[in-house]
């Protein structure tokens, strides 16, 4: 893959994986915090999907004009940047909603501690060992940075795997974020058990443990 002539060992693009890694974990663990609970949980969803859309375009145009890391079409990488923090940011966050802080950890150690190694962004999935090398394609930060480094370098060829692995993610996110809306709505609701009794929503529910 030939780099830049501006930034010829590829330090920008191997660089860009920890801004969206962090990209998608600060919004869960911020917007949590500011709109706890069941009421807040439709909130965070958006806040998480507007943050990633600005974040994404703001990294893809920092390696684009910034440090002159990458070229190609500056909108098809920014679109790729933003479905890998979409990814991995409503994934944390419906993990979140459902599991509590604990699912957040999970969620978190999933994509800095497994993801993050077996990306294969700063030398290519392809010099990893094959069991591995495809775990860390399946996981947000390897098909992003797959994503990434097709869209910024061969204009998109080869992107239909990595594209369809992080739209899968999003799925699972936003599902995970509806159950625990469906199950937070059922807890609410006149008659059951959270509303009656003492009057106060059960404390110690995932949905109200906040980060």
């Amino acid at each position: 893959m030939p780099f830049t002539d501006d930034d010829p060992r590829g330090a920008g693009l191997t660089a860009a994986l920890m801004p969206m890694i962090f990209g998608g974990i600060f919004p869960a663990l911020i917007l949590g915090g500011v709109f706890p609970g069941h009421r807040g949980l439709r909130i965070r969803l958006t806040g998480a999907l507007l943050f990633s859309a600005v974040a994404g375009a703001a990294v893809a145009a920092v390696l684009q004009f910034g440090t002159h890391s990458i070229d190609g079409n500056y909108g098809l990488t920014a679109l790729g940047v933003i479905l890998g923090m979409a990814a991995m940011s409503t994934t944390l966050l419906g993990l979140q909603a459902l599991l509590g802080m604990g699912g957040f950890a999970l969620g978190g150690a999933l994509m800095m501690l497994l993801g993050n190694p077996l990306s294969g962004l700063a030398t290519g999935p392809h010099w990893l060992p094959n069991g591995w090398a495809t775990i860390g394609q399946l996981l947000p930060p390897g098909a992003s940075g797959s994503l990434l480094r097709t869209n910024a370098f061969f204009d998109g060829a080869g992107a239909g795997l990595p594209a369809l692995v992080l739209t899968a993610w999003v799925v699972i996110g936003v599902t995970f974020v509806l159950l625990a809306d469906r199950r937070g709505r059922r807890s609410t609701a006149p008659g059951s058990e959270a509303a009656t009794g003492s009057g106060r929503a059960d404390l110690s529910h995932p949905e109200y443990v906040t980060p």
